[in-house]
C-alpha cells in the first residue's frame, strides 16, 4: 500500500515539474516578458526543454542501477512523453512563426539548412515512440520488441543535440554541455554492455 501511494506521489511530482516550465512560458508571454524576440525564446525554450527531457530519460536506468532507485522507471514513460510535448511545441513553433503555416515551403527548408533536416528527422523517431508509450501498445509488441524500439531515443537525442549544436553559430556552451552529458550517459551504458558481454562469454564458452 506504501509502494502504491509513493508511485502516485512519484507521478504527481514529475506530472507537474514537467509542465511547470510550459506554464512558467504561458505567464511570461501573458505578461509581456518574452524578451525582445518572443518567438525566439519560445522556439529556443521549447528546443531545450525537448533535450531536457530526453536526457532525463537516458539517466533513468543508470540512477536506477547504480542507486537503486527502481521506482524510476515508472515515470521513464512520462519524462518521454514529456520530451515529445515539447517537441511538438518546438515545431509547432517553428511551422506557425517561421513558415507561417505554409507547410510546402517547409520541404525547401529542409533542404536548404541542414539542422532543419536534422531536427524533423529526429522529430519523426519521437512519433512512433510517443505512440507505443501506453500498456496496451507494450502488450500488443511485447516487451522485447517495445524495448528495441525505444532505444531509438539514443539517435533521436544525439540528433537533437546535432540539431542545437549547428543552429549556435558562435557560443557553444549549452550544445556542448548537452552533449558531455550525452557522451557519458551511452558510455556508461556501453560499459556495462562489454561488461555484460564478458560476464556472459566463459558461461557459454
Amino acid at each position: 500500500m506504501t509502494f502504491s501511494a509513493d508511485s502516485r506521489f512519484h507521478r504527481q511530482l514529475f506530472f507537474f515539474n514537467g509542465l511547470l516550465p510550459a506554464l512558467l512560458i504561458l505567464l511570461d508571454g501573458w505578461r509581456g516578458r518574452l524578451g525582445a524576440n518572443p518567438v525566439e525564446f519560445i522556439t529556443r525554450s521549447t528546443g531545450v526543454l525537448t533535450l531536457v527531457f530526453l536526457m532525463l530519460t537516458l539517466l533513468v536506468t543508470p540512477l536506477r542501477k547504480i542507486c537503486g532507485w527502481n521506482w524510476l522507471l515508472k515515470q521513464r514513460r512520462l519524462l518521454g512523453l514529456y520530451a515529445f510535448f515539447y517537441g511538438v511545441a518546438h515545431l509547432l513553433t517553428y511551422l506557425a512563426y517561421d513558415r507561417d503555416w505554409q507547410l510546402q515551403t517547409v520541404v525547401g527548408d529542409v533542404y536548404k539548412r541542414p539542422f532543419i533536416a536534422i531536427g524533423m528527422f529526429s522529430f519523426a523517431l519521437m512519433v512512433p515512440l510517443a505512440v507505443t508509450s501506453t500498456n496496451a501498445m507494450i502488450k500488443k509488441l511485447g516487451g522485447q520488441r517495445w524495448a528495441q524500439l525505444h532505444r531509438l531515443t539514443y539517435y533521436i537525442t544525439i540528433g537533437g543535440v546535432l540539431h542545437y549544436w549547428i543552429i549556435v553559430k558562435s557560443d557553444v556552451t549549452y550544445p556542448f554541455f548537452f552533449a558531455v552529458i550525452l557522451a557519458v550517459l551511452l558510455g556508461w551504458r556501453l560499459v556495462m554492455s562489454i561488461k555484460k558481454a564478458r560476464g556472459v562469454a566463459p558461461r557459454v564458452s
